[in-house]
Formats: C-alpha cells, structure tokens, sequence
C-alpha cells in the first residue's frame, strides 16, 4: 500500500518545525549573486541579512568560486576532521605571513565547525580550562548561538527557554546605554567584583559583541569597549 502526502508544500510536510528566517520571508529564494536574491518568481531582493552577517564577500563571489570549483575539480579534501592536509598548511602559512607575523602576535589558530556558536563553545571551553573558573560574564540583549553553552551567555528569554534546561555559569551584565546615559559605565560591574558578599564568582572570561545583531542593532562604542 502507498501512501500520498497531503497536497502541502514539502517544507511543511517534511522539513522539521524547528526554523525561523522562513517564517519571516515566506518566499522560496532560487540564485544569488553578490549583494542579491532572486527567488523562483523571479523577484529580486537586497539581501541586508547576508547570511547573519557571514557572507562579507557576498553570495557567490566570482572569484572564490572558481577557487572552490578549481580546488573540487582536482579532488581537494573537503572533510579532514583534524587531520594535516596541503590545503591546511597553505592557508595556515598565509595566515601566519600575511596577519601574525606583521603583527609580532604569538596567537594560534583552531578550526572549530562552521557556525558562530561552535566558535563560542571552544572560546568558552579554552577559557574555562585556562582560567580554572566557570562562570562566563555576557551582556543585555546579546546573542551568541543555539548551543547550551552559548545560550547560557544569550540575554532573549524565548531563545533561552529552547534549551529545556536551566542555562548555568553566565553572569548578564548591563550593555553600552543600557541606562540610557543615567548610571556611569561598569558600575555594578566593578562594585560586584570587589564585593566578597557579592556571590559574584570570579570570572573565566567576559564575552563581548561589539554590534549586538538580534537583541537590536547596538552599537559598542570604542571608548566603553577600552574601558572593559
């Protein structure tokens, strides 16, 4: 016996509930090409969103894709777990020629997954095991991925509450004007950090976005991210 769907749109029939840009843009997007979005119809957009702020170089830039299609055409390694590959090696001398070494910096490179809060998760895991402490200072309205840990330093009740569990060893701390101007900058900061009574534990690390994207577009200032 076969069964029929129903006549819905696949999306609805088979994709999982769990999603959120379409249901904001109920639209089926088709090509894209720099700064733009053609969807099936034909219509053309401006993409402001630019794939949550990732594709600075826009959507099929010319000449990073024929690099990607020259690398695939000759069998380039595209999944190497940790491994050592030419492709590695290449990018991590340039890496090292053309930004460190200008810039006299020791730092070392790690390849976490290819989604901002896989970048979040090994920030905190390094920070925690550097430091030996687990509390993690965050600020008001930041947002710093879908994870657990990255939750735990996300200030949006709705995206906190997807975790199912509680969200421990974040500390919220108010952002740049988070008082409009009426209370100096870091003051209950610095006040609960010389506090022994406190119950502030001693942070690993304080996680920052200089522009705050989904909790409104909050600009740091530079003279308040020196003071931090």
């Amino acid at each position: 016996m076969t069964m029929t769907l129903p006549d819905v749109s696949v999306f609805e029939a088979v994709e999982s509930r769990v999603r959120s840009y379409c249901r904001g843009w109920p639209t089926t997007f088709h090509r894209a090409r720099g700064s733009r979005l053609t969807d099936e119809d034909g219509h053309v957009y401006l993409d402001f969103f630019a794939g949550a702020g990732s594709l600075n170089y826009g959507h099929n830039n010319p000449v990073l894709k024929r690099a990607l299609l020259d690398y695939i055409e000759r069998d380039g390694i595209t999944h190497s777990l940790d491994m050592f590959t030419t492709a590695k090696r290449v990018f991590l001398e340039t890496f090292r020629n053309v930004v460190l070494r200008p810039r006299d910096l020791p730092y070392r490179v790690m390849f976490p997954g290819p989604t901002g809060t896989n970048a979040v998760e090994a920030a905190l895991k390094l920070a925690r095991k550097v430091k030996g402490r687990e509390s993690v200072v965050s600020f008001t309205n930041a947002f710093h991925g879908m994870s657990l840990g990255s939750l735990a330093v996300t200030g949006n009740a709705f995206k906190r509450a997807g975790a199912g569990i509680p969200l421990v060893h974040g500390t919220p701390m108010p952002f740049d004007n988070y008082f409009d101007g009426t209370v100096p900058d870091f003051l209950w900061f610095e006040r609960l950090l010389e506090d022994q009574g406190s119950g502030l534990n001693k942070p690993a690390a304080v996680i920052v976005e200089t522009v705050q994207g989904e909790g409104g577009i909050n600009v740091a200032r530079a003279e308040w991210l020196r003071a931090l």
